[in-house]
């Protein structure tokens, strides 16, 4: 191995005896675009919502739970596919992320998760690791779609604007500190060691997540 790797050099470093300097010049610069051009390609390719749906793991768990949410379907026609909630959208944090799901991978080729049982024995550490990673990054997958300039506070319901300014626009908490359960069901959070979900024991949707909202900021139900 260590004879070829040496030839292999020898071979890259030694002049060319045929090709001039500028064809290889040039050749390189092709070659570079057509792997950039496919690296790229591939990376789009595993940023769909297609591509992440085609393991049964997701497909037949958490994607099933997005359905009735507003996430995926509402009167505006704009749906949050899985890329948009947990792939950053600038390339940098993009290259990172895909860097950290690369282990993933690990977890499909093992069935970590391959059985309905088994999802829902690791749901609460999945949800948490997921959790810590929006927390460390102010849920920037979050502020994709949302935008606390842009949010206009007095067309919220009074509960609504009372949080987003006393925490949201104040920088105590971030989105996702509140938000646990919006696209997902929630996992057993009395399981949760050292954490304070008391209030966000209510299910996924509609009003039983509100009141566990508002039982979680400390506000009234007027």
């Amino acid at each position: 191995m260590i004879a070829f790797l040496k030839r292999l050099w020898w071979i890259i470093r030694r002049p060319s005896a045929y090709f001039s300097l500028g064809f290889l010049t040039m050749g390189g610069f092709v070659m570079g675009i057509v792997f950039w051009g496919g690296f790229n390609t591939a990376l789009e390719v595993t940023n769909t919502e297609a591509f992440c749906t085609s393991c049964h793991e997701m497909r037949d768990n958490v994607f099933e739970e997005l359905k009735p949410t507003i996430h995926y379907s509402n009167r505006s026609g704009v749906r949050a596919s899985c890329p948009d909630c947990h792939v950053p959208h600038n390339w940098t944090n993009k290259i990172a992320r895909k860097m950290q799901a690369s282990k993933e991978v690990w977890g499909k080729i093992f069935g970590t998760i391959n059985t309905r049982e088994k999802f829902l024995e690791h749901r609460l550490e999945l949800a948490q690791h997921e959790w810590a990673r929006l927390e460390a990054n102010d849920s920037l997958e979050c502020r994709n779609c949302h935008s606390d300039e842009s949010m206009d506070i007095t067309r919220q319901s009074k509960r609504a604007a009372d949080a987003h300014e006393r925490f949201l626009f104040t920088g105590e908490k971030t989105c996702i500190s509140c938000h646990k359960g919006i696209a997902h069901q929630l996992p057993d959070m009395a399981a949760a060691e050292g954490e304070d979900h008391a209030g966000l024991l209510a299910p996924a949707h509609g009003e039983g997540l509100l009141a566990s909202t508002r039982s979680y900021l400390g506000l009234s139900s007027n």
